[in-house]
Order: structure tokens, then sequence, then C-alpha cells
């Protein structure tokens, strides 16, 4: 399979079998968003940054909701859970998406606000490749990212909804997040592509990949 990252919490998710998902498209957060085509798009929250599902080609099937899906041979869970540590009071719901692609468990948290929980943990483990939020203010900060990133145990782990170049909203860069990890645990990759087969994933360790997205 293969992941492309278009910046914030957008992703393009390709099984090899061809079938193509997207993650958050954003509106107008300082830079567009790019024209890409897609079987099925998953949207976290309401919020402009993550709903701009009208900037898709083609006719993507749209779940925003929990329950698990079917997309041409791609199995899609959405998970309740909050984007705020308030039971969802002050910003509210936040749906997590696991994905199943070529033996892989993919998860995308959104902009997920709430603390580690058990309960919560247990709704999305096992875990293979991890896209999690580490800017703050709206999400989890670098301190709460790490501690699910302890629990979760996943071997990768992409960071996203991050301050980058460009990026109008006040968010925190990743540098917190990564300064948590030991330098030999992080790999900061050329390009926003990342392509991962079955076989690459171990269980020795955690590695935290950092993807560009392009300008």
């Amino acid at each position: 399979m293969k992941i492309r990252y278009l910046g914030h919490s957008c992703f393009v998710l390709t099984e090899s079998t061809g079938t193509t998902i997207v993650t958050d498209p954003y509106g107008n957060v300082g830079y567009k968003m790019p024209a890409v085509k897609a079987d099925a798009v998953t949207v976290s929250h309401s919020h402009y940054d993550h709903n701009n599902v009208k900037a898709l080609l083609g006719s993507p099937i749209i779940i925003n909701k929990e329950g698990t899906h079917d997309i041409d041979g791609v199995e899609v869970t959405g998970i309740k859970s909050y984007h705020d540590d308030e039971r969802g009071e002050k910003r509210g719901d936040n749906i997590i998406f696991k994905f199943r692609m070529d033996g892989l468990d993919i998860c995308h948290l959104g902009d997920l606000g709430e603390e580690c929980s058990s309960s919560l943990l247990e709704s999305i483990l096992p875990v293979n490749v991890l896209l999690i939020p580490v800017g703050g203010k709206y999400t989890i900060d670098a301190e709460q990212a790490k501690e699910y990133v302890d629990r979760i145990m996943p071997e990768i782990v992409i960071p996203m909804h991050y301050k980058t170049k460009g990026l109008k909203l006040d968010i925190d860069k990743p540098d917190e997040f990564l300064g948590l990890f030991d330098s030999e645990e992080i790999e900061m990759k050329e390009g926003d592509e990342l392509e991962l087969f079955r076989d690459d994933i171990t269980e020795e360790s955690t590695k935290i990949i950092m993807l560009e997205k392009n300008q």
C-alpha cells in the first residue's frame, strides 16, 4: 500500500488493488487542497479544515459516521471519540478511522482531543500505522501524543496536524513531539509518499516517519 501526505490531516491511502481513500480534505488553511481522485473520503468532523470533500475529483463515497464500511474490499471502521477533553462539550465529536489495507491496520486519529483511556485503546487496537495529530491547541498536544504512541505501540507513526510553511492555523510545530523520541527512532523522509509492504512491518520498535508536503 501507499501513503501520500497532502498536508494538515489529509492523506491519500492506496491499496495495491488500486482502491484509494482520502482522509480529512482541507479547505483554505493557507495552501490549496490538491485535486485528487478517490473511491471514498473519510471526514473526522465537520470543521472546514477537514471536510472539503468538494475538492476531490470523481464521486467518492463520503464516510463521516461510526460503523464499518466495505470500499471495494477495503474495510473502513469509524470509531467515536471526542475533539476535546470535556466529552465534546467544547468542540464536539471526532471520528477515528481504521483502514485494513494489504494486511495492515492503519489508524487516522482525526482531531482527537481526549486523554488516552483504556476503553478507547481497546476500540482501536491493533494498529500497525498510526496517523496522529501533534500540534496541540485544538487536538492532543505533543506529550499526550507521545502517550498514545507508547500505549498503542504501532510499528510506524506519521505525525499530522502541525504547523508547516504556509499554514495559517495557530498550532505548534512538530519539534516538541519529535524531541520526545531518540534520534534513531525518527526518519525524515524526502518526499510526500511512503510505500509499505506487510513484510516490512516488524514488532521490534516504533519508527516515527516525517513526510514532506509537496509545495
